[in-house]
């Protein structure tokens, strides 16, 4: 097996990739009609994709290669006017949120492709397990050894990412008390986590040399890091975000990661370490489990800080690239965020709070979704 060449890709251009919940009109539960809508689908022009994801209760779209903030929130709005009207046609509404609040995964059926069904034999109950949904970003790269560069130094920000993101607090209708439980199921994964620390495309192709002679994979795509890099793309892809419940904070999210790529590629703030990996874990966990109001140890210094705190200090260090990447309302939507109502993770929980019902709970976040 071999990775292949690493594609030429600009860098710093976006691409982004949603995976959205299908629910019914009536108990807003999940309905496994993604083979329906994508018939539908096939029929409008839009400026990405959509395809189907491993159950039949989720749907995906991407946007195509976008030059920034202002692009993907145009194509993400274009994509989700055409998947509304569509969903409307079969009666159901779209929503995001990284997990369903009170759907049972022994409900899901695997949707028909071989791939899937390969999954599933593989991994089993896990498969039907991964009715999750989670937002992917890729971000250019101009040569391979440039991208390993970056996912690492990208790494250092997981837990930012994850408690920004984060919006998956119910699983079948229970509150878990983690902000983001959608990433539990994706750890269950066993090549899940961290890339290993490598810093060239030599290093890196025979770290993946070993490991397909083990058999335990064949490709890229086996890999569940929480980035990783995708050669055929020229890209690195970052993969920790819960789906947000608007395209608004899709694209901000976005935005954020450019801002954040080229504040790295040109700055070098950090010098690069395997050491920066050893509070990972727990930094992680850290904003899963209580998303802004977690803890993050700063692997150079040690010191624990807030990560609301630490989220505000590097938006402002983003602030001068925001201006020549023309994100900065990027930043303000999350600056808005961070200082007011929190994540979505905290919108859920107040709706239910209000509402005592979790139905209820769904059929807001689909009203959010639909614009």
């Amino acid at each position: 097996m071999s990775l292949g060449v690493f594609a030429k890709s600009q860098p710093l251009t976006l691409g982004v990739e949603l995976e959205l919940q299908i629910v019914n009109n009536d108990d807003y539960d999940l309905a496994p009609v993604s083979g329906d809508l994508l018939r539908l689908m096939e029929k409008r022009s839009i400026p990405g994709d959509v395809k189907p994801e491993i159950t039949s209760s989720m749907i995906e779209l991407s946007t195509g290669v976008c030059s920034g903030f202002g692009q993907v929130l145009s194509e993400l709005g274009q994509i989700r006017d055409a998947l509304v009207d569509c969903a409307e046609r079969l009666d159901v509404s779209l929503c995001g949120g990284g997990t369903h609040p009170f759907q049972h995964w022994t409900r899901r059926r695997i949707f028909e492709t071989p791939r899937f069904h390969e999954l599933s034999s593989l991994y089993g109950y896990l498969s039907k397990q991964f009715t999750v949904f989670g937002q992917h970003v890729h971000i250019g790269c101009p040569g391979p050894d440039e991208a390993l560069v970056l996912l690492h130094g990208m790494s250092r920000f997981i837990p930012h990412l994850i408690a920004l993101a984060a919006s998956s607090p119910f699983v079948q209708g229970e509150d878990t008390g983690f902000d983001s439980a959608r990433l539990n199921s994706v750890f269950a994964f066993p090549l899940s986590g961290r890339a290993p620390f490598v810093l060239t495309w030599a290093d890196f192709e025979s770290f993946f040399a070993k490991m397909t002679r083990t058999g335990v994979v064949s490709g890229m795509k086996d890999f569940y890091w929480d980035i990783r890099p995708k050669p055929e793309f020229g890209t690195i892809e970052v993969r920790v975000l819960d789906t947000p419940l608007t395209i608004e904070k899709a694209a901000a999210l976005a935005g954020f990661i450019q801002c954040l790529g080229r504040w790295l590629t040109l700055e070098k703030p950090f010098k690069l370490s395997e050491d920066d990996y050893l509070p990972y874990t727990f930094n992680r966990f850290q904003a899963c489990r209580f998303g802004l109001d977690g803890t993050f140890v700063d692997p150079e210094t040690g010191e624990h800080r807030v990560l609301r705190d630490d989220l505000m200090a590097v938006l402002s260090r983003l602030d001068g690239h925001a201006g020549d990447l023309h994100a900065e309302a990027a930043l303000q939507y999350l600056r808005r965020e961070i200082a007011g109502a929190g994540n979505d993770a905290a919108w859920l929980r107040r709706v239910e709070d209000e509402n005592q019902l979790l139905p209820e709970v769904v059929r807001r976040a689909t009203r959010r979704w639909h614009g």
